[in-house]
């Protein structure tokens, strides 16, 4: 059981949108796929076709509800949906002082789905050091750190080089890799910074996506890129980005059959 998490240290990047896709692109190559939502904005699930109106998830449950899994819902094809829900402020901060105060609290909502056989999990997680995010590391096997290709993120970069988005390294396992959102070749300053963060950060730099307004369009009408727009260059950048992903995991494809062996340091 592959999970992975997608974060930022900033809001507005991309990251909701990009944790999509690369759900939809590992679905592509045959990965059956759980995105799970820890953002009470509650905006991963339109990515998959959930009507606005549908508010269900997991979230205002997991007070009594010990398996979250009875809140996933089905998109079709391989890919599954466990959306936050919409929840009342008493609700969010209770969740939020059961992830923080109680270390078991996260492993036995996630139970079911972290022992489903072949199921690569990909989270979506709100800006900066939430109470999910730093609960989440102990179980994570990969992080992806979404930053943009301007110097907003820029200024950004040495936070979390030096691991203080969460005060410890966000992963002990397979580690965490930078993904460059929205590379513009037309602007001067999104060209200079997507040269600086290639040759500052090198291997950890696990990809990048050029600016496209195909994803904009793609978001308005609830699909992936792949089905929108499955020549553009947001697709084929996602699509490297998810095999990357997946060498990472050593998911391996075959037959109709899905298994994923998690590789160590």
């Amino acid at each position: 059981m592959p999970l992975v998490c997608v974060c930022s240290p900033k809001g507005g990047v991309g990251k909701t949108t990009l944790t999509a896709n690369l759900a939809y692109a590992l679905a592509r190559g045959g990965s059956k796929v759980l995105a799970i939502d820890f953002d009470m904005q509650n905006a991963l699930r339109l990515h998959f076709g959930v009507p606005i109106a549908d508010n269900r998830g997991y979230v205002a449950r997991s007070a009594d509800q010990h398996d979250w899994s009875q809140s996933i819902l089905t998109t079709g094809g391989n890919i599954f949906v466990l959306p936050y829900g919409d929840v009342t402020e008493e609700q969010r901060l209770g969740f939020e002082h059961n992830l923080l105060h109680d270390p078991h609290f996260l492993r036995r909502g996630l139970s079911t789905v972290l022992n489903y056989p072949g199921l690569v999990i990909i989270a979506d997680f709100p800006p900066g050091a939430s109470a999910a995010l730093k609960a989440m590391s102990e179980l994570a096997d990969l992080h992806l750190v979404v930053m943009m290709a301007d110097t907003a993120s820029l200024s950004l970069l040495p936070q979390m080089e030096n691991d203080r988005l969460i005060g410890r390294p966000l992963n002990n396992k397979l580690g965490r890799y930078f993904l460059l959102n929205q590379s513009d070749n037309r602007r001067n300053i999104s060209r200079d910074v997507t040269a600086f963060m290639q040759q500052r950060l090198g291997d950890e730099l696990i990809g990048m996506v050029h600016r496209d307004e195909s994803v904009i369009e793609a978001n308005a009408s609830q699909r992936s890129i792949f089905d929108f727009s499955p020549v553009s260059a947001a697709a084929f950048d996602i699509e490297l980005i998810a095999k990357r992903v997946s060498g990472l995991l050593d998911i391996n494809v075959g037959n109709g059959e899905v298994s994923a062996t998690i590789r160590t340091q």
